[in-house]
């Protein structure tokens, strides 16, 4: 069976009348990507190109670039986030668990909840037991903060054939990887469902900034237009944004404003429910539950 067999289409105008708690029109989720970047390995992505073309090992521009983010701006982001008292979705390499422990435990302690990330970034193809590392990942993070994290994003949100049942095996209920509706879904597995929770590649500050080289108000303009839309459309169905951020893109001094400034737009609003990833899944599952 594909992969896209076990999501059957479903038309926005077709699905089912949702509520989400205290009757809010949108439910707004932070996740917040904190990375280990070997410098053993090929970058994930790169902000400069090699010297003549030819890729060169260490990478040592490209992965300080990410590194930054690690010592410096990732602070900035948990200020902002703690400040307004934000719940976060922490998507956490296994590995920066044991590589940035004083990162992890800013997170853990700030109550955010852990979302399994992979063990170190690279993709879900590359992986040669792509089983045992999801295991470790799981394990690694379970260790550290002593909840095993039912709530799962791909490094680059793939997937190969086996990744969900995999994930499932491993005490996954929700994958961010699926960007396919406003609402979550369900995907079936061998072990059982798995909830699907509306992420986003366009209100990502990779996109914005890294990829598509939009100055730094694009992420705040961008955020602004996405959720007074989807506050529009929550008067007549439930609607969930989410808001996607790593420490070495909107941590930088020059972007950090941006962000800050988009969440004090959010929490202008009433009408608005600021969930986890796992609270959004377990919201679902419930108001599906209550349907029949």
């Amino acid at each position: 069976m594909l992969l896209s067999d076990r999501v059957p289409y479903q038309a926005a105008p077709d699905r089912p009348r949702l509520t989400l708690p205290g009757n809010a029109r949108v439910a707004v989720w932070v996740i917040v990507n904190v990375e280990h970047w070997s410098m053993a390995r090929p970058m994930p992505r790169t902000v400069l190109p090699p010297p003549m073309g030819q890729p060169l090992m260490p990478d040592v521009p490209n992965w300080s670039w990410h590194e930054y983010g690690m010592r410096a701006g990732f602070w900035r982001q948990h200020a902002a986030m703690t400040a307004r008292d934000i719940p976060v979705t922490f998507a956490i390499n296994g590995s920066v668990c044991t590589e940035y422990p004083r990162v992890a435990a800013a997170g853990r302690d700030a109550g955010w909840e852990f979302m399994g990330h992979g063990h170190i970034q690279g993709p879900m193809h590359k992986l040669d037991d792509q089983a045992g590392e999801i295991a470790r990942a799981q394990d690694t993070i379970e260790a550290f903060c002593g909840t095993r994290p039912v709530s799962w994003e791909s490094p680059g949100l793939t997937e190969t054939d086996e990744t969900l049942d995999l994930l499932a095996t491993n005490g996954v209920k929700n994958v961010a990887n699926w960007v396919i509706d406003d609402l979550p879904e369900t995907i079936q597995t061998p072990s059982g469902p798995v909830t699907t929770l509306p992420y986003t590649v366009e209100n990502n500050d990779i996109a914005v900034h890294a990829l598509q080289g939009h100055p730094a108000p694009e992420f705040l303009n961008r955020g602004r237009d996405q959720f007074d839309r989807l506050y529009a459309e929550g008067v007549d169905n439930a609607r969930v944004m989410a808001i996607s951020v790593h420490p070495y893109i909107t941590g930088v001094p020059h972007r950090i404003r941006y962000l800050e400034e988009l969440l004090d737009y959010v929490k202008g609003h009433d009408q608005v429910a600021w969930m986890t990833g796992a609270e959004i899944g377990d919201w679902y599952r419930s108001e599906l539950s209550r349907l029949g």
